[in-house]
């Protein structure tokens, strides 16, 4: 492997990393050299992956954690950083999405077939809960790393937004403004912390088949459709998430920030 893409001597932190796509990033991670603390809301799962980061030769620690709690993130941050000794390497992957919820009640559904009941709006604590996770704890999680990466002038942000963040869709307003916002947080904060030697960078993935996108997938009729709507006429594993992660974590990105990548078989292409 290029020297440059090497994470040995490294520690990384990723959230919602206990299933899908924070799961693939968190193990190409400890591939790529890198111990890892592996942050969910559920220990049973973060857990198995901190077992799988330790199967590979690397340290790893479980951490449960709430992360729309900024207190929770705190002591988080701190618990990973005395067992790992630093963090190096920061994910903001954790995010949740309710599937097709409109703004306000519809009485009549639409001719396509949708992953969800048109006529219940979205209420204030599906709002407030979804901007908690998608946003809020980026938010957190970076203003909790910022000592340390400050001090050591370097650092590695990568957050997890999505290609609905620039292609907008309906019934889905809370979760793409979520994502929309996000891009903009990475943007200014890279701009803020460049000269401190950190990168802030974000990836914008595309349709990934894992336990919190099922509901996009109803039928095999809509399968086929998100699969038609791709350039390349078909998904991919997560995997592929966590290997731009390692790029992105890595040297070989040091003259990299404010960009979000999206990895989406082409699909953003289409609309730009």
């Amino acid at each position: 492997m290029l020297s440059e893409y090497s994470l040995e001597g490294k520690a990384a932190l990723v959230t919602g990393g206990g299933r899908g796509i924070g799961r693939a990033i968190a193990l190409v991670l400890a591939e790529a050299g890198a111990d890892v603390a592996v942050a969910s809301r559920t220990l049973e799962q973060v857990e198995q992956v901190a077992s799988e980061v330790r199967t590979l030769g690397r340290r790893s620690t479980a951490l449960q954690v709430d992360v729309s709690d900024s207190t929770q993130v705190q002591q988080a941050v701190a618990r990973a950083t005395d067992n790992l000794g630093k963090i190096d390497i920061l994910v903001n992957n954790a995010g949740i999405s309710y599937g097709a919820v409109p703004l306000a009640p519809l009485q009549k559904q639409p001719e396509e077939k949708i992953a969800g009941d048109l006529k219940a709006g979205l209420t204030d604590e599906q709002w407030t809960r979804l901007q908690g996770i998608n946003l809020n704890s980026a938010f957190y999680c970076c203003r909790a790393v910022a000592n340390q990466m400050l001090e050591r002038r370097s650092g590695k942000i990568i957050n997890v937004s999505s290609m609905t963040g620039i292609l907008a869709e309906p019934y889905y307003t809370a979760y793409d403004s979520s994502k929309a916002a996000l891009n903009m947080f990475t943007k200014c904060l890279a701009l803020e912390w460049a000269r401190f030697n950190i990168n802030v960078n974000g990836i914008g993935p595309g349709w990934f088949m894992t336990e919190m996108t099922k509901p996009g997938f109803i039928n095999q009729e809509v399968h086929e459709a998100r699969v038609k709507g791709i350039p390349l006429q078909r998904l991919t594993d997560a995997r592929d998430v966590g290997l731009l992660a390692v790029y992105l974590a890595s040297p070989a990105s040091d003259w990299m920030i404010g960009q979000i990548i999206y990895l989406d078989g082409g699909q953003s292409a289409i609309h730009a």
